[in-house]
Order: structure tokens, then C-alpha cells, then sequence
């Protein structure tokens, strides 16, 4: 080793000396280092595959589930006029629709006024009651006032209808208030919030000035309002319906649970002879979902499992190559997904389309599935089946088991995951020692060529002395 620079005391380059010793003391750290991140990228890996594993999990526990299996969907054929919808509580149906009316809301109309004008000249104030009830099944009364209490709304004579409006939408007294522009003139009508024979109005005036007896309403809504009253533009109705011929009511046009979990959203009538045919059934579009999201789940950890343990000869393999935990993680999902079950017409997942591929994915078949969707009870057995047998239950919950184990506290991706951060921990802890351990060294180096540098000084010194004495005494003599 070329020593170049020279110390003060002894010519060594003691900084050069201690710096390569120590580094050698710490020549394993890099191999420590460079095993470290290799734990890291197979732990990071492991964080993946359980990700994957729970998906998995998640999507076979769905096709485990009868629940999921039993879930309907409904149509209608003619949306024009009802449009259906279903609720986990459905049943396959199917029934005729006739609808003979639609349910609407009472509204009134005031007279005309110009635009932006007072309700009238002077300075009077009063009142308007509201009072909610019904006016009978076909609207023309007599007015029976329901239970609610009427709510008063002050108006006073130099009011506009914009103003008397936002004093009623602002009372919520069961009607809503809309001024309405027509030309140069403007009118003030009311609607009640809900549609229905029972959601009705009646409004009396009561005080101050004759121009208010103009927003009454206390007739019958058959044309014989008062003419200082206001106008029955609507009077409120149910909708009137038939399913199956049987006559039904309803008080709004979304009918909920007259065929339990089905609710009809009506939309307008239905010529006579020309019933809507709603049908309910299993949800083939639903459940073809939940199968390739099986697939696709599967599917992805396969990739990962199989990209992880890959040899490339002479190239980069997998992070996991060699890996006898991971490697037997992936043959035992091989295995399974190459399994029979035992319960229904199906055996294997092969028969209804899920086909595993050379890469060990899975490929899903749809004209197969569709296939065997025509016989809906054994395509669910085949995923379903209870057998109390890992072998031969259904491959809903054959998957959804090996999942679960899988992801247990004691299972084998939580202890290889466990495993690594031990040994990523160790490794961690084997560096620090080493670090410590070369500190030591440096500080007993640095010691040590300390004192030989010290040592050396004196003997250059000493070493001086003589060689000037001997010079003199030869001048002497």
C-alpha cells in the first residue's frame, strides 16, 4: 500500500491507514445491505399477495353465499309506463300491470295581477289558514280536515305574490307556493308537497282586507268556487292501478311493497287490453359479475405468485425464486382450482367456464356460462355445497377457506410475513453491531498510531540532538 502523505511525528498518513482498516471491519454491512433489501422487496411482495388473498376471499365468500345467489332482477315491458325495481327481499314473479290513473297533487291558481304588483291599495293585514285534509276520493268534497293543526301565515295588503309566496314555502304548511308569469301579468298558484286524495288543501282568509279573500280556497273544486276565491287547477288523486286484475290505490306514483321487495315507479296509463308485464328473476347479469370477479381475483394472485418465483436463466428471476412457502402457496391453488366437488350436476370448474390456463390463471367461458346458467340450482351447488369436506365442498368455499387460513394470525402468509420483518429486524440489528464493533476499532486504531506517532516524534527529536552534538564534538577535535 503506497503511503504518500507524510505525519507530523512519524511520516505515517495515519488518517489513511485507520479509514481502510475500519472500512474492511465494515466490509460486511454492504452484503448485510444488499440482503436486507432483498427481505424488504420479498416483504413488500408479501403485503401484495395478502391484498390479493383477501380479495380472493372476499369474492368467493360471495359465491359461497346463497344470499347472493337469490338476488333478483326485475323488468318491465313497457318503461314508458312503469319502471320496476327490487330489494334483497324479492322473489322470482312476474305479473300484467293496468294503469288506470296517476296519482297527482291538489293545486289552486289565484287571479291575475300585474306583475310586481300588491296584493292590494291600502294598509290592511290579516291572515291565511292552511289546513290539510281530503277532499274526498274524487276531489270534489266536501272537504274533511285532517288531524294536523292548520297553519296561519300573515299577508299584508301591500304585499306581492313573491312576497306572500316565500312567507307560505317558509311556514311549511304542507303546500308550496310558485308565482307564475303570463305577459305583463302575473298569478300565484298552490300545490300541496305530497300527491294524493288525503294530502289536500283548503285556505281561508281571515282579516284586514277584502283583497285577501282572493288566496281562499274553501269551495269544492268542481267549479263552483267563489268568484273572489282562488281556482281549482288539479284536485288532488291516487293513482289507480290493477295487478293481475286485482284493483289496487296508491297514494304517490312510486308503489313500494304491494308485491313484497318490488317497488313500480308509475309513469303514465296503459291502454285497456295492454297490460305492462313486470317479471322478477334471478340476477344472471349479477351473478355473472360475481363469477369473473372470481376468475379476475384468482387470476391476479396467480400472476403475482407465479412473476415471484420465476427462474430466469442468465436474466433477473423473481424476488421469491426458490421460495418453498411461496412456491407451495401456488401449488396448492393449482391444486384446488383443479379439484372436483361434490353435490351438484357440475364437478368442476372447467364445466361452467372457468378455465385455468397454462400461466395458471383463469379464464372465464361466458358461452359456457351462459350455457350453465340455464340450470341456475346446479351452477349455485357447485360453488354452495356444504359437504363438511375441504375436498369436495363447493369452490366458493373451498377458496374462501383456503383464504381465511391463509390470512390467519398463524396462517402462512401472516408467519412468512412475520418471518421476514424478523429477518429483515436481524439484519438490521447484525448491522449495528458491526457499526458498533468498527468504532470500537477506529477509536483503539486511532489510539494506538496516536501514540506510535508520538513516540516517533520524540525519537526524530532525540535523534536531532545527537547528530548536532556529534557535529560540534568533530568541529572540536
Amino acid at each position: 500500500m503506497a503511503i504518500s502523505s507524510q505525519g507530523i511525528g512519524s511520516g505515517l498518513d495515519v488518517n489513511s491507514i485507520v479509514t481502510q482498516l475500519v472500512a474492511i471491519e465494515k466490509q460486511p454491512i454492504k452484503t448485510l445491505q444488499a440482503k436486507a433489501t432483498t427481505l424488504q422487496s420479498q416483504l413488500t411482495l408479501y403485503g401484495t399477495i395478502k391484498s390479493q388473498v383477501s380479495a380472493l376471499k372476499d369474492a368467493a365468500t360471495t359465491l359461497a353465499s346463497a344470499s347472493s345467489w337469490a338476488a333478483q332482477a326485475a323488468t318491465s315491458s313497457n318503461t314508458s309506463a312503469a319502471t320496476v325495481s327490487v330489494d334483497s327481499t324479492a322473489t322470482s314473479t312476474s305479473f300484467g300491470l293496468d294503469i288506470t290513473r296517476l296519482a297527482q297533487a291538489q293545486t289552486t291558481a289565484s287571479r291575475s295581477i300585474a306583475t310586481g304588483a300588491s296584493l292590494g291599495a291600502g294598509a290592511g293585514t290579516g291572515q291565511l289558514s292552511i289546513q290539510l285534509g281530503s277532499w274526498g276520493a274524487a276531489g270534489a268534497g266536501p272537504f274533511v280536515a285532517g288531524a294536523a293543526t292548520a297553519v296561519t301565515v300573515n299577508v299584508n295588503e301591500g304585499d306581492t305574490y313573491s312576497t306572500i309566496a316565500s312567507a307560505i314555502n317558509a311556514a311549511n304548511a304542507g303546500v308550496k307556493a310558485t308565482v307564475l308569469k303570463i305577459g305583463n301579468t302575473e298569478r300565484l298558484s298552490f300545490q300541496s308537497t305530497t300527491s294524493g286524495s288525503d294530502a289536500g288543501f283548503s285556505i281561508a282568509s281571515n282579516g284586514g282586507f277584502a283583497a285577501l279573500d282572493s288566496l281562499s280556497f274553501t269551495s269544492l273544486g268542481n267549479g263552483t268556487e267563489s268568484a273572489s276565491g282562488m281556482e281549482s287547477s288539479q284536485v288532488g288523486l291516487n293513482a289507480t292501478f290493477k295487478i293481475n286484475g286485482v284493483a289496487v290505490e296508491s297514494a304517490t306514483n312510486t308503489v313500494v311493497n304491494v308485491v313484497p321487495g318490488v317497488t313500480l315507479n308509475l309513469a303514465q296509463t296503459t291502454a285497456v287490453g295492454s297490460p305492462v308485464q313486470i317479471s322478477v328473476a334471478q340476477d344472471k347479469v349479477a351473478l355473472q359479475k360475481n363469477i369473473q370477479a372470481f376468475a379476475d381475483a384468482y387470476s391476479a394472485l396467480s400472476k403475482t405468485l407465479a412473476d415471484s418465483t420465476k427462474y430466469v436463466q442468465g436474466g433477473k428471476s423473481g424476488v421469491l425464486q426458490g421460495d418453498s412457502t411461496t412456491v407451495g402457496l401456488q401449488s396448492l391453488m393449482r391444486k384446488i382450482i383443479g379439484s372436483s366437488s361434490v353435490g351438484s350436476t357440475y364437478t368442476r370448474l372447467s364445466e361452467v367456464g372457468l378455465e385455468q390456463q397454462a400461466d395458471g390463471s383463469l379464464k372465464l367461458n361466458t358461452t359456457k356460462l351462459t350455457t350453465a346458467m340455464g340450470d341456475l340450482s346446479n351452477l349455485q351447488k357447485l360453488f354452495t355445497t356444504n359437504n363438511s369436506n375441504t375436498a369436495t365442498n363447493g369452490f366458493g368455499l373451498k377458496l374462501r377457506d383456503l383464504a381465511s387460513g391463509l390470512l390467519a394470525s398463524d396462517g402462512t402468509v401472516s408467519n412468512k410475513s412475520t418471518a421476514l420483518q424478523g429477518a429483515i429486524t436481524r439484519n438490521g440489528d447484525e448491522q449495528d453491531r458491526i457499526s458498533v464493533r468498527a468504532a470500537m476499532v477506529e477509536k483503539q486504531l486511532r489510539a494506538q498510531y496516536s501514540a506510535l506517532d508520538a513516540q516517533m516524534a520524540r525519537m526524530s527529536g532525540l535523534s536531532s540532538y545527537v547528530t548536532a552534538q556529534l557535529a560540534q564534538w568533530n568541529k572540536s577535535s
